[in-house]
């Protein structure tokens, strides 16, 4: 950018009236006058000199008093910017060939030197999106693991709002497997598309899609359905296998009719113990095929030993009864049972977990409900409305005492206690999470006890607080959670209005809430745990510790030595201490499979160990389709007023981009300083008075 500066000095007091300036030189002049209008015992010219450097000094004192202001204009001259927008996926270095693509990235390097000399500003953008990275375009390296253009541009879009953009070079394949289209966006900048990637069909065997259900219970039988996409192959067939840890399971035959490009082959297993599993269901390469890469796809599935059975209890029929059941429902590893009295009688099962909704009750309903959860011991979440009874909420021991002040209530949205980490929420979640309308808690005060922890807080308009909203406590043998509004079921009705009918956050909040209570009562004294159900490729591995003394009280600082074993038998060794702020083991990111983990520690002086799994699952997105679309590069460029270009035309983009007078941007900025706060104004006023002062002294005066 160049800067100019042009400072103008407006000399202007509070009243801004010439009198008040002509008294200040009155003063000046007046003073000048009575101190050397005496005899001196030096020349006439000196003490003419010295009554110039007075009359100077006073009348700039005088005028300070006025509060004059600078008023300083700076001017900014912003250069035309260029974002090479560099799709570095893996599917752009998979199937472009060698040549095309060394020629697009030495293309896009001459084109940024170009560009540059002609008095453009050049930036690079990648995937992820990002700020604009110091990454030069023929260095890139097409490694990212899946490819959201749409956000890549919306990143560009955003970043760049008031800046003088020029356009964007969009240099990309056009296959995209995550976020949105970019066809579905608006942009207000122009994008010459320029294509690589090859649109010749191949003759190639793939394993786009597996339908399974992520839960199966042990001993049942479950399906696994593969799609096996097929081009050139037509009227032959397929040998598809399915695996586990190398072992063949089954294997079909599949025939792969002419005139499709799509077939199924379903496989019914047996499930086995309970654990987490990783099958793979993968095509034998046949001779003449295009890449082998795509030929396999893995499904990954929890065995577990039976459904939960959850109580849904409430005081009254009420809306957030249906949202509850609805996110509920959406898990199949939840077998729901719904009481109201009066409506729906309550059915002796042993429960593993309880939903009380507004009860305890002011009117007394539900007592049996009550009775049955506290002498089975079972887990129980609280959900507190206005019918509820505080009072009696209060003796129940589940971590949380609630002084209502009468019948007032705040109007909260969900916002997220940092320090949490028994279980994990999205990025996506939280977002969704500040969109919720506000929900009525009970207006009054809040106190915790031993051991409680809390996985969200009241925020009120836009004022985040310390009060809890969902509180996790009671004791290892009565497990309870509370969540202190009844209006959840805004949260659901508006989460699914403006996310397609799929209310994820909520949905995974609620059965999160049950899985952490119906999860094994916690009497080891070393808990260490994944902070997610489930990871990919791409995501850090983060593990939550916990460590107990002999009295079952949190303690930290500990050491505590991690041990992961894949599926063939290789371990990995880490070390960590847990620290109070709850500060989760991050490992980085981990290749998929299935891994075991052992921890250890030594508390008090004995000997501690936890187990269990951790499931990292592989995304396999950009091997998927060898094809590039084109045609999704056209529209972009199209409707953006551009044209779409092949590594071959880069000069033909160069000069395009220069045709199209991209000027510089002047922006001017007005500032206004008080004249006092200029700090050289001290300095000549203390120059001025000491050159006064010496040429009295050197004179002989005093």
């Amino acid at each position: 950018m160049v800067l100019t500066l042009a400072a103008i000095l407006s000399l202007v007091s509070v009243a801004a009236s010439p009198w008040l300036i002509l008294l200040c030189l009155a003063v000046g002049a007046g003073y000048a006058a009575l101190l050397y209008s005496a005899k001196a015992p030096w020349s006439k010219a000196l003490n003419y000199g010295l009554a110039a450097l007075r009359f100077v000094v006073v009348s700039f004192l005088c005028f300070l008093l006025l509060s004059p202001f600078v008023k300083t204009t700076t001017t900014t001259t912003e250069a035309p910017t260029i974002i090479l927008a560099v799709d570095n996926s893996q599917s752009v270095g998979l199937f472009t060939p060698a040549a095309v693509l060394r020629q697009a990235t030495t293309g896009l390097q001459q084109l940024a030197t170009t560009l540059q000399e002609k008095g453009f500003r050049v930036e690079t953008q990648i995937l992820p999106p990002s700020p604009a990275r110091a990454v030069r375009p023929d260095s890139v390296r097409f490694q990212a693991p899946a490819t959201d253009l749409d956000g890549l541009l919306t990143n560009v879009r955003e970043g760049y709002e008031g800046r003088n953009l020029a356009g964007v070079v969009l240099v990309s394949d056009g296959l995209v497997n995550q976020g949105r289209s970019p066809v579905y966006s608006e942009f207000n900048f122009p994008i010459y598309s320029v294509a690589v990637g090859d649109t010749v069909p191949k003759r190639d065997l793939s394993v786009p899609t597996l339908n399974y259900n992520r839960v199966a219970f042990s001993g049942n039988r479950f399906p696994i359905e593969a799609e096996i996409g097929y081009e050139g192959f037509g009227g032959g067939t397929a040998t598809v296998q399915l695996r586990e840890n190398g072992r063949v399971l089954q294997t079909k035959q599949v025939n792969l009719p002419p005139g499709r490009r799509r077939q199924k082959a379903t496989f019914l297993l047996t499930a086995p113990a309970p654990g987490k599993r990783r099958y793979e269901v993968a095509i034998q390469p046949q001779s003449g095929e295009f890449t082998p890469l795509n030929n396999s796809r893995n499904a990954y599935i929890e065995v577990v030993k039976g459904k939960l059975k959850v109580l849904l209890a409430g005081a009254a029929p009420h809306p957030d009864i249906k949202a509850l059941r609805g996110a509920i429902l959406q898990n199949d590893n939840f077998d729901l049972t719904i009481y109201l009295p009066g409506i729906a009688p309550l059915k002796a099962q042993d429960y593993d977990v309880a939903i009380l909704h507004q009860l305890p009750a002011r009117t007394g309903e539900g007592a049996d409900v009550l009775a049955q959860v506290r002498n089975r011991r079972i887990p129980a979440l609280f959900i507190i409305g206005a019918q509820s009874d505080l009072n009696a909420y209060n003796n129940l021991g589940a971590g949380l005492t609630v002084a209502p002040r009468g019948q007032q209530t705040d109007e909260v949205t969900p916002v997220l206690n940092a320090s949490f980490s028994r279980f994990s929420f999205e990025e996506d979640a939280l977002r969704r999470f500040a969109a919720y309308p506000p929900a009525p808690v009970p207006f009054g005060e809040y106190r915790l006890g031993g051991g409680a922890e809390v996985a969200l807080y009241q925020q009120v308009g836009r004022l985040k607080t310390q009060k809890p909203l969902l509180v996790f406590g009671g004791s290892p043998e009565q497990r309870r959670a509370t969540l202190l509004t009844d209006g959840g079921w805004q949260w659901r009705l508006q989460e699914a209005a403006d996310h397609a009918d799929r209310p994820d956050a909520y949905d995974r909040l609620i059965t999160r809430t049950l899985q952490l209570l119906t999860a094994n009562a916690n009497k080891k004294r070393l808990d260490v745990y994944p902070t997610q159900d489930a990871f990919t490729t791409a995501d850090e591995i983060t593990f939550g510790a916990e460590t107990y003394n002999a009295i079952f009280e949190r303690i930290y600082g500990q050491q505590i030595e991690l041990t992961l074993t894949d599926e063939q038998q290789r371990t990995r060794n880490y070390s960590f201490t847990n620290s109070e702020d709850g500060a989760p083991l991050r490992l980085g990111t981990l290749p998929g499979g299935v891994y075991r983990y052992v921890a250890r520690a030594t508390l008090g002086g004995q000997n501690q160990q936890d187990r269990g799994e951790l499931l990292v699952q592989e995304q396999q997105l950009e091997a998927l389709n060898a094809r590039a679309d084109h045609n999704l590069l056209y529209q972009l460029a199209r409707r953006s007023g551009s044209r779409l270009y092949y590594p071959q035309q880069f000069d033909q983009l160069s000069q395009d981009i220069q045709k199209a007078n991209y000027k510089p941007v002047i922006y001017s900025q007005e500032s206004i300083k008080d004249l006092i706060n200029l700090k050289w104004l001290f300095f000549l006023l203390m120059a001025l008075v000491t050159a006064e002062w010496a040429a009295r002294k050197y004179s002989g005066g005093i």
